[in-house]
Formats: structure tokens, C-alpha cells, sequence
């Protein structure tokens, strides 16, 4: 075959390989498609994420929202009507939030924040939120409305009274089935109430924590139950006269707080590699080391 011949055919047999390199059994990529790791692969990828707002993650919270979990005041800045401004990113809570949003890839210029109220949040339906957080404690119950993320924070529920009260002299859960207990409706505090202490007189469950902490300085109850480390603010802060009684046991399995999705949300497998990422890193613990631990020394009541 003539020199000339010969390269046109090779050329032609090359090209006729080349169009055949997405055949089955081949282990590159097709045409058109995305290299694996790649971003645009990635549904946790930042620019992947569907948030309620393009390019913005909406967190909720409840208002008020107390120290520990947020503090630092309503600051100067901050146009809405949160207690304590959530843009600051002071307390446990709010750091918490601040650190899943970077780790998904958000700035902090790229967070804003939402009210919800705490028994709304994990109610069916729509959120004004992509996560929310205010000390929503998993149950089987509120995640069959509601995704929860993995926990970002174990917990034990405590007991406040005004020293003053002869509760404040409780040693154990017996000692306190006489005395009126309240606290805020739709909380696992309330349901411990009614399913561990079993009190003789009916507990009261008020609208806010607000409402309840005017009740026991108003003596219309006897002591309020609540998460330990909301406990050490409001008897160092919010109630002078007030003493942390004492927490309770652990419950089976550990109580714990969750961060709250819309049901089925893409986001939170996303959510859930951030905190899986803070917990390596000891991110996670040190933010409950700086905000939460070694606040107070309270008994546990047995």
C-alpha cells in the first residue's frame, strides 16, 4: 500500500477507536460527565445545598433566646426582636451554628436568622428555617414529624427552686413528689415531670420560660425543671435567691439535643457530615468546654 495510503487509514482507524471509549466495560467517564470528587458531584457541596434562599442559610431559633446558649445582649445592630442578638455568635448554641455553617461551606456574612417558636419547630408542615436549634431535645415521637440531625450536645434535666422553699432541701426524686413543678409546655423537662417524678400535685407548663421563672419568684410553684446548663444561668443571673437542687439521671439511651429539618430535607445528611466533622476535629468540644462545662457542681437527685 502506498506510504500515503497507509496514514489516511491509520488515521481513520484511530478515530473509529476514539468514538468507542464510552463502550460498556470501560472505566473512564462518558462524555459530558463529572469526574467523581469533583464538586459539582458532591450534594454537600456548597453551591449544591438547596437552602429556603439561594447562597444563604436561614437558621432558626426561639425568642427569647437565654444564656448560656446565646448571650451577649440585643446589641446594636440587630433590627429584630431577639433578647439576645444571634449575629454575634456568643454562646453555646450560637457558636454551634456559626461552626455547621462554615463547615457546609457557608461565610458568616451568608447565615441569617429566623424566630421560630420552640413547640413550632418541630410541628409538620413548612419551615422558615433550613435548621433550627433552642435545646430541642430527639424523640421518637417529634422525628416522625421532623428530621433530626445527630446530637450536638448530651444532656441532663435539673431542678431551680428560690432557696427559700423547702425544696431546695431535696436529696432524692421522692422528696420531691410533693411540691408543684413547672416549666415550658412541649419540652422533654415537662415530660419528665409527669413520667420520672411523678409528682402528687399536677405540674404546670407555661407558655415561655419567661412565664415560668415569674411563677416560682411569684411562689405559685415550687421549682422548675430544666436543662442543667439553662439552670446554672437563671439561678447566677435571671433569680437572685435561686439554687440549682440538682440534676437528674441520665435517661436510657441519653437525652440529647438535635438540630430540627423539614422532614426528608436534603440537607440533613449534610448537616449531620458537619457535626461528624466538628466532633473530629474537637471543635464540638471545645465550644461546650468554653460555654457549658464545669459551670456548677449540682447533685444528682436519685
Amino acid at each position: 500500500m502506498p506510504r500515503k495510503l497507509l496514514i489516511i487509514a491509520f488515521a481513520a482507524f484511530a478515530l473509529a477507536a476514539s468514538s468507542c471509549g464510552g463502550s460498556s466495560g470501560s472505566s473512564g467517564s462518558s462524555a459530558g460527565s463529572t469526574p467523581s470528587g469533583s464538586t459539582a458531584s458532591d450534594p454537600c457541596a456548597v453551591g449544591n445545598l438547596q437552602t429556603l434562599a439561594p447562597g444563604t442559610l436561614t437558621i432558626g431559633t426561639d425568642n427569647p433566646a437565654y444564656s448560656p446558649y446565646f448571650t451577649g445582649g440585643p446589641g446594636h445592630d440587630w433590627k429584630g426582636q431577639y433578647n439576645n442578638d444571634p449575629y454575634t455568635g456568643k454562646g453555646f448554641e450560637d457558636a454551634v451554628a456559626y461552626a455547621v455553617a462554615e463547615k457546609m461551606g457557608f461565610t458568616q456574612d451568608q447565615v441569617t436568622w429566623a424566630v421560630t417558636h420552640f413547640n413550632q419547630a418541630y410541628q409538620p408542615g413548612p419551615k422558615n428555617f433550613d435548621f433550627y436549634l433552642a435545646q430541642v431535645s430527639y424523640s421518637p415521637h417529634r422525628a416522625t414529624a421532623v428530621d433530626f440531625s445527630h446530637s450536638y450536645y448530651n444532656v441532663n434535666q435539673s431542678v431551680v427552686a428560690l432557696k427559700s422553699n423547702p425544696i431546695s432541701k431535696a436529696t432524692t426524686l421522692d422528696d420531691l413528689k410533693s411540691y408543684k413543678l413547672g416549666t415550658q409546655i412541649g419540652t422533654t423537662s415537662s415530660d419528665y415531670i409527669t413520667q420520672s417524678i411523678g409528682p402528687s400535685t399536677q405540674p404546670q407548663a407555661y407558655t415561655t420560660l419567661n412565664d415560668a421563672i415569674h411563677a416560682l419568684q411569684a411562689k405559685q410553684i415550687d421549682g422548675i425543671v430544666i436543662d442543667l446548663p439553662t439552670a446554672v444561668y437563671m439561678t447566677a443571673v435571671q433569680m437572685p435567691g435561686s439554687t440549682v437542687v440538682g440534676q437528674f439521671p441520665a435517661t436510657p439511651g441519653g437525652e440529647h439535643y438535635g438540630l430540627v429539618l423539614e422532614k426528608g430535607s436534603s440537607l440533613t445528611p449534610c448537616v449531620n457530615k458537619a457535626l461528624a466533622a466538628l466532633t473530629a476535629d474537637g471543635t464540638l468540644a471545645d465550644l461546650t468546654k468554653t460555654w457549658l462545662s464545669d459551670k456548677v457542681s449540682a447533685p444528682i437527685l436519685q
